[in-house]
This record gives C-alpha cells, structure tokens and sequence, in this order.
C-alpha cells in the first residue's frame, strides 16, 4: 500500500484573537495567516503566549475573542476533536500527550481510525499493519510495528506522534518543539517530512527554539512577544532581526573567561559505559562548567546518570571528595551532595498538580520538618530566595507549577538544587524547549554560582554547550574521544568527534583522540 496525499491548497487565518486568565491578558490581537504549502516559523521567548496561542487553535482552550478561518470559512475548534475534524492537527512538545504508552506502533499510528471505528467490529494484527507501515516509512520510521510505546525512547515516541499527525492529512500542521528530543540524523527525517507537507499544500506553523531548524524549514518568521505579534519576516528572511524583534532587545554575543577549575570534587576511574568499551579516566573541579556532548545514545547521558545512582557503569570507580563513593540510588547521591536537573522536566522532575513551592522544596523536607511537622514559614522563605535567585517569573509561589511558562519551569527545577549545599551538579539538556533569553540567564546562573561545587551538564546541541563550559567533553558510541579547553576548542576536530562512525568490528571511532593529560 502507497500512502500520496493530493495536492491542496490552504490558508488559513488568525485573526484578532484574545485570552486572558483572570487579570491576566496574555493574548493581544493576535492575527496571522499562514499560507498554504508555507512553513510559517513561530518565535518567541518562553512566557510570550506561543503555548497559549497554540491551544486555542488545538480546541483546548477558547478564545475570548476573535476567530479561526480555513479557505475563508469560520472553524470549529471548540474542543480537540472538532479542531482535528476542521484539519487542525498538533503535535505537543510534551510528547506524551501525543502517544498512548499501552498501545504498540501500529495502533499508535491508526488509533484515530480505531477510535471513528473505521476498522470495523474486527481487527485483523496483519492489516493493521499493513496500514501502519506506509505510515512509519513516510518518516523513516523503522521500528518494529508490534513494539509497546512504553518501551520506545522519547526520540522515538515523538516520530511516532509525528508520523500519526500526518496520517491525518491536515490542513494546518502545528509542530511545538519537535527536535527536542530528536538525533541528527532523526531530524533529518522530520524535516524531509514537513517538506513534503510543504510541498502538497499543508500549513505548517513550526514552533523551535532551535535557529538551525528555522534557518532550514522557515518560508516567514512571526515574533510573538507579551502575547503581540511583533514582527512578520518574509523572504529574505533576517533572522537576527527576528530574535531581537522576539526579545525586544539586541543579543549580543556570548563570551565567558576560561575557568580552569580549582578542588577536586569527583573523579571517574576506570570507568566503562558499556562491558566491550574501553575505560576511561575523568575528574571534575569547584569553579568549573564541563559539557558532555555527543549525538543521541553516545553515552553522555549514561555518565551523568551512573553518577546520579539511576544505573551503575559496566565496571569502573568513582571517588567523591577523596573517598570511594558507591550511589546505591538517587535518593542515596542526594543526601551525599549529588544533585541533578533531569530531562523532559514533564514526565521526570515536575509535579504537575503541586505548587511552585512544592515542587522547588520537594527533595528537602527534612530540611524543614520537625517531628514530621513542616515548618512552612521556612520553607517559603528558603523557596522564594532560590526561585528569585534563578529569576523565575512568577504571581504566587503557592500556584500550580503548570501555571508557569516552559522557560520558567525549567528556572525552577534548577532552583530546587540551590536550596541545599551541593558537591556535585549534574543538569540533563538543561536548555530543553528554553527560550534564548532564558537559556542564557540559566547559563549565567550556573556560571555564577560554579564556585564551591563541581557542575556537569549533558547538551547535544553545540551553540548550548559552547555558551557555558569551560571543557566539552566529547562522548562517541559509549566511548570517550575527545577532551576540549573551550578556549581552545577547534571546531572542526570537535563536529568530526561527535559525527564519528564506529569502525565495522568494534566500537571504537576512527579518528584521534584529543585528550588533556591535567584532566585524564
């Protein structure tokens, strides 16, 4: 079976929307049109009402004033399910609202003809299929189709909640963040992908982040700053412009002195990520900012969390101010110092249904209670320094933390490890589905604050990397290939690091190692 969807042609239209929670407007006139067989790329900073705007077209929220019109006819979008009937269709950044875990690929992928009983009373496994692997192919995906969603990566869930919004044949396709959590060579496929909607008359909006994906899919550019539409950039698109327009400001650019570090707070000895790969030796100073990088499933992830107690290294040592150290579990590394800002923040760090306070305070109630009893007073006072430390905008530290834009939460989840003495930071994509401004005022942050703690942050993204550290750390099939002073750094021999195949027989790269013998 051949998935070809005809050539159509959409427009869709944007006009003089408004919301406000409360006092709160947080949506101004918004309108927009957006062609289609065009990808319209949507910018602004974390709190300017892209989550927002985006739900209103998704039928979760209702606007309180204006409409929505496809090919000049008001639309529906009412509720989630009337927004999909008009052609409507979202692909969220959290990834799971896009999947459903207990189901396995195939189903995933047709589970809105399964749900409109299009497969009838009975459902053969062999058609399901069928059906399901053109749809798989369109993406590249190439997972077994009878695998449980459960057990896939996020990069692999977010190609399935994809590849089921194409399924669909929309009229306006929404992607929010969607190479959050995707390789290289993963959003290669996403944006061959959107191409081809291109191509047959979809409307894309395209939320990122991420310059390099605009720079590759944008056909115009909308800034959206305090719930305004602040700038519209055609062809020839000036992106330097686009940012300033979303910030309100110029960005200047990003220089930090090289801090050598000072003490030796944690040592890696011998340790091996995976039984076949070769032992490695690393340690980390107070003062100091190290970025391991690294594509997707190199092993960066896989050193943080073997220090954190998540999963133990194959074989190997770690020492923690002088002394062998063993992290049974993360309960374990936190009571000895040992903290982590995790990633997705969605579905591994953040409670949605408790409050900012709660949230931040969470790890420490020890710290806090007496007899059992939690000493509130305390706790908001030490809560409220931290959260205006990492500048976190917020109305009451008592709302739900959902209430917070994504920029901010992110804000939160790194003031919740500064409210306790801390040996060892340890920060996952600390810059996940994080604006500019924020990415650099958390930057900033963990610069500012490196002094007395040794500070390891995993970022697949080179620019987020090259912001903050002072030694990257390049990681290649589980294996450690290359040790850079950041000022220092030589890009190419860098990008040719993390890029590296392995060799047929083994899982060693093919290129030389650069390596820095004070740090070995």
């Amino acid at each position: 079976m051949e998935w070809v969807m005809s050539k159509i042609s959409n427009t869709i239209e944007i006009r003089a929307i408004k919301k406000a929670f409360g006092q709160n407007t947080v949506l101004h006139d918004v309108s927009l049109t957006i062609q289609g067989g065009s990808v319209l790329a949507l910018m602004g900073a974390n709190g300017a009402g892209k989550s927002t705007l985006v739900k209103i077209l998704s039928g979760v929220y209702s606007a309180d004033d204006g409409e929505i019109l496809i090919n000049g006819k008001k639309a529906d979008v009412s509720t989630p399910q009337s927004a999909r009937d008009a052609g409507i269709i979202t692909v969220h950044q959290i990834i799971n609202d896009g999947v459903v875990q207990d189901l396995n690929v195939a189903e995933n992928l047709l589970l809105d003809k399964l749900c409109d009983g299009r497969f009838g009373t009975y459902i053969s496994k062999k058609a399901l299929e069928a059906q399901a692997k053109p749809l798989a192919e369109k993406i590249g995906l190439t997972l077994p189709l009878d695998t449980q969603v459960s057990e896939l990566s996020q990069a692999d869930k977010q190609l399935v909640a994809i590849a089921r919004a194409i399924s669909d044949k929309p009229k306006l396709l929404i992607l929010d963040e969607p190479t959050s959590s995707l390789s290289d060579t993963e959003s290669i496929k996403l944006f061959e992908a959107v191409k081809t909607m291109r191509s047959q008359g979809v409307a894309v909006v395209y939320i990122s982040h991420r310059m390099s994906d605009i720079r590759t899919l944008a056909d115009n550019i909308a800034a959206l700053r305090e719930g305004r539409i602040v700038g519209h950039f055609e062809p020839p698109l000036d992106y330097d412009a686009a940012v300033d327009s979303m910030l309100g400001h110029a960005v200047g650019a990003v220089s930090h002195q090289y801090q050598s570090g000072e003490k030796k707070v944690l040592e890696l000895i011998d340790v091996q990520l995976k039984p076949e790969t070769e032992p490695f030796n690393l340690s980390f100073h107070t003062g100091e900012v190290v970025v391991l990088t690294g594509l997707l499933s190199s092993g960066c992830t896989s050193v943080v969390e073997g220090i954190f107690g998540m999963s133990p290294f194959a074989l190997g040592q770690i020492v923690l101010d002088g002394k062998h150290w063993v992290p049974s579990n993360p309960t374990h590394a936190i009571e000895s110092g040992v903290f982590m800002v995790q990633e997705d923040r969605g579905n591994n760090a953040l409670i949605p249904d408790f409050s900012i306070e709660k949230n931040v305070s969470l790890p420490f109630l020890k710290r806090f209670s007496t007899f059992g009893f939690i000493d509130t007073k305390k706790e908001k006072q030490v809560v409220e320094e931290a959260i205006q430390t990492t500048k976190v905008k917020y109305l009451d530290q008592t709302e739900l933390m959902t209430t917070l834009s994504g920029g901010n939460q992110q804000k939160a989840m790194v003031a919740r490890w500064m409210i306790d003495d801390c040996r060892v930071l340890l920060l996952n994509e600390p810059f996940q589905g994080v604006d500019i401004s924020s990415r650099r005022q958390i930057g900033q942050l963990l610069r500012n604050t490196a002094t007395d703690r040794a500070t390891i942050a995993v970022c697949t993204d080179i620019e987020e990397a090259l912001e903050i550290a002072d030694r990257i750390i390049v990681f290649n099939h589980n294996r450690l290939i290359g040790i850079h002073q950041i000022d220092q750094v030589h890009m190419p021999t860098l990008i040719k690091q993390i890029a590296a195949a392995p060799t047929p027989n083994n899982n060693n790269t093919t290129i030389e190692e650069v390596t820095d013998e004070k740090y070995a």
